[in-house]
């Protein structure tokens, strides 16, 4: 059915009869082709009105105002553009239709003084008593850093806590694969950091798109959760003299990065881990491994519990709460090839968006610069190389073409290069920074060299990673202090490697294991690749989804990262997300339920979600198709890629589009699972994952091609300056753009949420 959408004012007079404050009522039509060809309307609504200036004042000066006839080739273009003309119309708006009342984004900021926002509000939000919170039940879905983090909080509050994930054991989430180090303002350094320097460094990392307020709480959060985690006994490096150790990432110039070797994430993980297990042998968490979200279940406008397939058996179950927590993680998995765990999904957030949350920024993707490149066709992931390494690692290509192509041919090694005849180029566009450049500058920074023909792999999409110089560095340090001939080279060599061992021992391992070089001899070799998502559902102050008693937390929501996020604030914002920020705002939701009782599983919503669920199920696997489900996965995720992805452009943006319209439709036609669905069945979980990854690849194009401008990761080719950086314009585009589902993505819903920025200067980053 061919679907269009026309927006006009109704003039119930002569036009010149009115005055410019006149109030009028924008008609909203929505059409539809009958077999005949033409169109007949289906539905009308009369409900939204705005001044006549408002709508005049350029309005009827465009080509591309109403009326728009059927037999236009660029219809659709024109409805987009009278659609998102009414929406803007939407803050001068007297008189509202209902939908714009259901989407009031009322993100909640509390008033007041920066630094004394999330004091306040804390003690202002209702409270729940130890003893009614025995009587309430919460649903955590997803147990990585974020979710895991929430489940032991808020069991040991003394709620009921169902915690849900896909994987055998909430020890095997994604959150284990992070590598270098998590944030935090503790200024053991004496180098000047403080709350505020996390908090700048934070916003401007991000592009300046995101809330001031959230970024500020996240920052006077951090150090708390340094001290919960040494309490829970995780081995942090420490200094000399006793003090936990730190590091610099990407984006800042002090040193705020507590770490435990490689393996923060795992540690970390395994801090969340234990304290969830006491909870669980105290009875106070529920848990469901093997068992992946559905649906979410909606009773009287709240969230009253999910729907899951139990992985093992194939069984459809009913699960009922006062609250649910959406802890799921992010999509990039949506590329196909990324550093996620190769089972990360975005199915729990979509679900939550398709029964009325917002999706916020969907867009805003973070590629990271230090990954080990793309091999061959046969890959299904990427493997991260940790940001630490830019710490002592130089990036850099040869400034000589011609010694590129020799040593992509094997002709020349990397060592053969002279230090004149290499090209720092991240030390030589940003001295400031140098290599610890914020990730997008950085991979923009490595594909202009590769695009130029200085990549230095077969595919000659590759940078080296040059570890020579700091082994030298260090190995004379060490010489020197041993009273050792600082001259004699090879000892030298051997003293700093030992030191760069002691610091990256497991990445190097992990290097040499995948790409079979030894990383202290010959430079390694990476690329950009897609690693998190700053997009996600939106959530207000309190981390509350449009959806009352739904909650996000972590990467599945937008909140804390905007446009791109800084190294080391992911394990950041997940951990302060449940340990602090939802335990203490959750309360004031859930007050209100004291006296509601045991949420019940067999009402209508239940059981008609369920019923949806299994027809879902029944469309993918009866249906008999010829194609995998990496088939289409991995069309998805080169269109996606190709056309979204470290650089767009809108005629690249609508070719996505139009392309995953078409994969969408030939996947629903031609996908084939084996198996059934009574059993555990790994190509069946995938396929209903793909399908959804189909309908957000398709929103992400959309907002990336609604979003005029260059920011953060999201990066428009027609929109930078001459020197090729991003170009902002604060102007048009100083908002969270948040999309409401409609099952014709196209025509999805734009509302915004207008960023005010009091505290920092809006200027245009520099690490120069």
């Amino acid at each position: 059915m061919n679907k269009k959408i026309t927006y006009s004012l109704n003039y119930r007079k002569p036009k010149e009869e009115y005055e410019e404050n006149d109030e009028l009522t924008v008609c909203v039509r929505y059409y539809h082709k009958k077999d005949n060809g033409k169109h007949s309307v289906v539905k009308k609504s009369t409900g939204v009105k705005c001044k006549l200036k408002d709508w005049d004042s350029d309005w009827h000066k465009s080509v591309d105002r109403h009326p728009i006839k059927s037999s236009d080739s660029n219809y659709l273009e024109k409805n987009r553009i009278i659609r998102n003309k009414s929406i803007d119309l939407h803050s001068k708006l007297k008189d509202t239709v209902s939908v714009s009342k259901k989407f009031f984004l009322d993100s909640k900021i509390p008033k007041g003084p920066l630094h004394l926002k999330w004091n306040n509000h804390k003690n202002s939000v209702k409270l729940v008593s130890p003893a009614n919170k025995r009587n309430i039940d919460i649903i955590v879905v997803g147990t990585g850093l974020a979710g895991g983090s929430a489940c032991a909080t808020l069991a040991e509050q003394g709620y009921n806590v169902k915690a849900f994930c896909f994987q055998d054991s909430s020890r095997r989430a994604h959150s284990i694969a992070a590598q270098g180090g998590i944030n935090a303002s503790k200024n053991y350094q004496g180098d000047g950091d403080s709350v505020y320097r996390l908090f700048y460094d934070t916003i401007k990392g991000g592009d300046y798109r995101s809330r001031e307020s959230n970024v500020y709480r996240l920052a006077e959060v951090s150090s708390s959760i340094i001290d919960q985690c040494v309490a829970q006994g995780v081995p942090f490096a420490r200094e000399y003299g006793g003090l936990l150790d730190n590091r610099s990432f990407g984006g800042v110039l002090v040193s705020r990065t507590f770490y435990a070797k490689g393996q923060t994430g795992q540690q970390l993980l395994l801090g969340a881990y234990s304290a969830m297990n006491r909870q669980i042998a105290r009875g106070k968490i529920e848990m469901f491994s093997r068992h992946e979200m559905m649906d979410i279940v909606i009773v009287n406008g709240k969230a009253r519990g999910i729907i899951t397939r139990n992985l093992i058996d194939g069984k459809i179950e009913k699960h009922s709460a006062h609250a649910v927590v959406i802890a799921s993680g992010g999509y990039g998995n949506l590329f196909y090839l990324s550093t996620n765990a190769m089972g990360s999904n975005v199915s729990a957030a979509w679900k939550v968006h398709k029964k009325g949350a917002l999706f916020a920024n969907p867009s805003f993707t973070q590629i990271h610069p230090t990954c080990i490149p793309v091999s061959g066709d046969y890959q299904s992931k990427l493997t991260l190389m940790s940001e630490s390494l830019r710490n002592d690692g130089r990036i850099w290509v040869p400034k000589k073409i011609e010694d590129a192509k020799k040593i992509r041919n094997k002709e020349l090694k990397p060592v053969d290069i002279k230090e004149e005849d290499r090209d720092y180029y991240l030390e030589r566009r940003y001295p400031a920074f140098g290599n610890l450049v914020p990730r997008d500058v950085a991979s923009r920074a490595a594909k202009e060299r590769c695009d130029a023909g200085f990549g230095v792999n077969k595919t000659g999409e590759a940078v080296f990673l040059d570890f020579s110089s700091a082994i030298i560095r260090y190995g004379k340090e060490k010489a020197l202090v041993k009273g050792l001939d600082t001259e004699n080279l090879d000892l030298v060599k051997s003293l700093g490697e030992a030191v760069i061992k002691a610091k990256y021992g497991n990445l190097f391992q992990m290097y040499e294991k995948i790409v079979d070089e030894n990383p202290y001899k010959t430079p390694m070799m990476i690329y950009p690749a897609v690693h998190y998502t700053m997009g996600g559902l939106w959530v207000d102050y309190n981390l509350m989804t449009s959806i009352p008693g739904c909650y996000a937390i972590g990467e599945s929501n937008f909140s804390d990262h905007g446009a791109n996020r800084l190294g080391a604030s992911a394990l950041m914002q997940g951990l302060a997300d449940g340990y602090f920020v939802l335990p203490n705002t959750i309360n004031d939701y859930l007050a209100d339920d004291i006296k509601t009782g045991p949420i019940p599983n067999d009402s209508f919503e239940f059981d008609d979600a369920k019923k949806k669920v299994e027809e879902k199920i029944d469309k993918i696997i009866y249906n008999k198709g010829t194609k995998s489900v990496d088939y289409f996965h991995k069309k998805l995720g080169k269109i996606i890629w190709d056309n979204c992805g470290m650089s767009r452009n809108e005629k690249d943006l609508k070719l996505a589009i139009k392309k995953i319209k078409s994969l969408r439709k030939q996947f629903y036609s031609s996908i084939r699972v084996t198996g059934d669905k009574y059993s555990f069945n790994e190509s069946l979980a995938k396929a209903l994952r793909v399908a959804d990854f189909m309908e957000l690849g398709e929103l992400f194009a959309l907002d990336a091609l609604n979003r005029n401008e260059s920011c953060g990761g999201h990066f428009r080719e027609e929109y930078q300056t001459k020197e090729g950086e991003a170009l902002r314009n604060d102007d048009d585009f100083r908002f969270v753009s948040a999309w409401e589902y409609n099952p014709d993505i196209e025509f999805s819903k734009l509302h915004k949420e207008n960023l005010d920025f009091e505290n920092v200067e809006l200027k245009s980053r520099s690490y120069k």
